[in-house]
Formats: structure tokens, sequence, C-alpha cells
């Protein structure tokens, strides 16, 4: 006998919820969430997980599950692996290693993104995020900076520019974007839950939005910057300013609840008592 029988088993999984999961073939994609938080021996961090149990926040991790599939996922995304996986460093030759060293440049986002591929289970760092599974057939969105997390190995991941120089200029991302594409599974750190997420799926339709709170589109949805009135009166009487502008067909997906969070995030609560548009009509 090489060790002690085990006695007692504690069931990791009586303590986690799926609260979504999509299963291929190959690649299988979990969104866990921990029930509860409970292990603290420091009063201190006891009466912190108090606060945040009670204020709706949960733990959660991305499990993948691979059967001779693979997993692209950003750099330091990884805890553990188990079974008989490899990290392929995925440069993609000469011509791979240039086109993402001009996404980095471009994007300011990681160069490089380990691929874990063969059979066995993936699980990614925990934390309190929120995460959205997205699945692509044949198809390109493209998401803000920031919300990529992993993807199967079947998708690329590269760079979108912006198509005019308003949207460059104002659109609040810059003149690049991440371009996912091809037919598989993505997952995306989202800055909400998906039940916060509005989606429309626009029909040769225009959408505008005052804010920056657009967390993805379809390729085929043109996106530009444009001023909420024409001329200075439409200005004048509109009480807006520059209105991202979303046209086309496709999937355009907001996020509403977003600028709140962030005014929340800046101690800016007491402005929140009241609607947050200008109401001096002394003008």
């Amino acid at each position: 006998m090489y060790g002690c029988d085990i006695i007692a088993e504690t069931n990791f999984y009586s303590n986690i919820t799926v609260l979504d999961s999509i299963d291929k073939e190959n690649f299988k994609a979990e969104i866990l969430q921990y029930d509860s938080l409970t292990g603290s021996e420091d009063t201190g961090l006891a009466k912190n997980l108090y606060y945040v149990q009670k204020s709706g926040m949960s733990l959660k991790q991305i499990k993948i599950t691979l059967n001779d599939g693979g997993v692209i996922v950003e750099p330091g995304a990884l805890q553990f692996h188990k079974g008989n996986i490899v990290c392929d460093a995925n440069l993609g030759g000469v011509g791979g290693i240039a086109k993402k060293m001009i996404k980095k440049k471009l994007t300011n986002e990681a160069a490089f993104n380990p691929l874990y591929r063969g059979v066995g289970e993936v699980f990614l760092e925990p934390s309190f995020s929120h995460f959205l599974i997205v699945t692509l057939k044949n198809g390109s969105i493209i998401v803000d900076k920031g919300l990529f997390y992993c993807a199967e190995s079947s998708l690329v991941v590269g760079v979108a520019s912006q198509k005019n120089i308003s949207s460059g200029l104002f659109g609040g991302e810059g003149w690049f974007q991440t371009k996912i594409s091809g037919t598989g599974i993505c997952i995306l750190e989202s800055p909400v839950p998906m039940s916060e997420i509005l989606k429309y799926e626009l029909k040769d339709e225009r959408l505008q939005v005052d804010g920056n709170f657009a967390l993805l589109r379809s390729d085929s949805v043109n996106f530009r910057i444009e001023s909420s009135g024409k001329g200075i009166a439409g200005k004048l009487t509109s009480g807006e300013g520059m209105l991202q502008t979303f046209e086309g067909s496709g999937a355009v997906w907001l996020a509403p609840t977003q600028p709140i969070y962030k005014s929340i995030s800046a101690s800016n609560i007491q402005s929140l008592a009241a609607a947050t548009y200008n109401r001096d009509n002394s003008t």
C-alpha cells in the first residue's frame, strides 16, 4: 500500500451551480458559480465575505472540457488543468508572429494567447466577473477591448479597424478593436451579467447610443459616430452630443446598466438620486 485510504470525501460540485454551458463533440464550456464561500479562518475576511455575499456577488470560474479539442485563453488566465493536456505557444509561424505583434501594437492587448489542447479539463482563474458564452457559425463579431477571455481553437482572434475617422476619434474604443471570427465557441468577460444585456438583432435598421456601453456587434453592422442633431438647432434642442451609430443587419449587444456601475464605483451615488440628464432649462 502506497498511502492510506480516503475515508471521507468532500463533494466539490455540491457547492457549485452551473450558470450556463454549451456542449459540443470535442469542446464543452461551463460557467461555474460557487454557491458560498465559508472557508475563512480570519474574522476580518469573514466580515468582508459576508457583505460580498449579501450584495449578491458570487465567485465564478470557467471550466473547459476537451476531447481532442483546443482552447485559446488570455495569458495568465489558466489556474490548472487535468488529463492529457499540452500547451502550445500558438505562434503560427513567421507570418503568424508578425500578425500577433501587429495585434498587440494596435489593440494594446496580448500578442500571444496560449493554446491548450488534448483530452481533459481546463480550469481558468476564478473571479467575481461576469462571463458570456457566445457561439459563432461562420461569422465575425467585434468586441470591446478587454472582453475576450477564451475561445475554441477553431476561432481566429484578430484585429478590426474602424472604418471611418469619426468612430476612431470619438467612438471611445480607439482605432482598433478585437475581432473574433469563424465557427466555434468563445467566452467574454462582461462588466454586467447576461440578465442586464439587451440583445438587438438589427434588420436593415439603425441604432443610436449615447455613451460607450455597446459590448459587441456583428462585423456586418456598420459603426460610426454621428451628431445627435443636424445643425446648431438640432444640437441645442436634443441636449445630447455625439452618438454611437450602428446600422445594417446583425447583432448589437448593449449593457444599459454599465454607466451606473461606473458612477457607483466612482462614489457618485448621490448623483444617481435623479435621472442623469441636464435639468438646466434656463437657456
